[in-house]
């Protein structure tokens, strides 16, 4: 394990160990020093150029487009890459498109698997608590049809998409799809193929075993505690449906999807904090008739593939191949 990700010395306050200060009028601060930020580049020298697009001025809402830089010559790469929209994670509170973790991460994910990758940057609770973040990632889906952008018009190929979310990224994408599949004919010429759930964020009231047993140093359970607390509507337990998939018995809602004919991917390792949640949605998702592809380890901890390199090219070599599967339907 690599020094950044060993548990830091801390008393058992949360917002000492996130680095985050809470506010009297109930925001929180984010020291900057423990939040760089990496500007986009457009640098031809690089293996892949970036470059943000605003998608909602008025709720600071954008996109960091990565392209590799080997899609700029036709002549070796006639065709279009796949578009994976990708949505960061950070506890729905912490964060940002452009941190730099999150930055060399899809950095890396547009290289290895030679796509162009769009991030969206979401607001951030408890200033916008959900469904903020899922209304955002909607906007955005939507807008990527518009957007007048000649890297999206020229390299994205619309019609091979995949939305991928890590950690409250995975709880987003989830959240999302369900929404996109229901009104589909709205995003179109978009042609959504898959979700990514990586390491997705779910939780419930009742402690699952991976909960209770946890010694994961990077998303101990009194975190993902004060994660909910701050990010869920008032008043809510951690049963409402943003949180635990389980509550209700809706087993129609995932019909759309399947008659997409979409299929998901969900990863996670039994290090993790949220191990027990992760196999349970993927059974979920499966039970409802899904095609579910499942990469789950043992050992890790929550955010090894973000944090170690050498596990963010395992991942990849997993999504590539998920996203080179033959689809069912178009």
């Amino acid at each position: 394990m690599s020094d950044q990700t060993a548990a830091p010395n801390h008393t058992a306050d949360p917002y000492e160990y996130l680095h985050i200060i809470p506010n009297p009028d109930g925001t929180i601060g984010r020291p900057e020093e423990f939040y760089t930020i990496t500007k986009a580049s457009c640098d031809p020298t690089q293996e892949v150029i970036s470059r943000d697009l605003v998608f909602n001025q008025s709720n600071n809402t954008w996109v960091r487009l990565y392209l590799p830089t080997k899609a700029l010559d036709s002549t070796s790469n006639p065709s279009k890459l796949p578009l994976i929209i990708y949505i960061r994670g950070g506890g729905f509170i912490i964060g940002s498109a452009g941190t730099t973790i999150i930055h060399d991460f899809c950095n890396t994910m547009a290289a290895d698997l030679f796509a162009v990758v769009l991030s969206v940057e979401y607001r951030s609770a408890p200033e916008h608590r959900l469904p903020a973040a899922y209304d955002d990632c909607m906007e955005a889906l939507h807008c990527i049809k518009t957007i007048p952008d000649e890297w999206l018009r020229d390299y994205a190929d619309y019609s091979n998409c995949f939305v991928m979310g890590t950690s409250a990224g995975g709880n987003i994408a989830y959240h999302a799809g369900l929404r996109v599949a229901a009104d589909i004919d709205h995003f179109r010429p978009l042609q959504i193929k898959g979700l990514i759930l990586h390491q997705p964020f779910f939780g419930g009231s009742k402690r699952s075993g991976s909960e209770l047993r946890s010694k994961d140093p990077v998303l101990p359970l009194f975190v993902t505690d004060l994660m909910w607390g701050l990010s869920l509507p008032i008043g809510s337990t951690r049963d409402h449906d943003y949180c635990n998939p389980t509550v209700g018995d809706d087993s129609k809602k995932y019909d759309p999807i399947k008659a997409l004919g979409w299929r998901v991917m969900v990863t996670g390792y039994s290090g993790d904090t949220l191990f027990d949640r992760q196999i349970q949605i993927a059974q979920i998702l499966e039970d409802a008739g899904l095609e579910v592809v499942t990469k789950f380890e043992e050992g890790g901890f929550h955010g090894a593939d973000v944090l170690e390199p050498s596990k963010a090219l395992e991942l990849f070599v997993a999504v590539k191949n998920f996203i080179s599967l033959p689809s069912k339907t178009t």
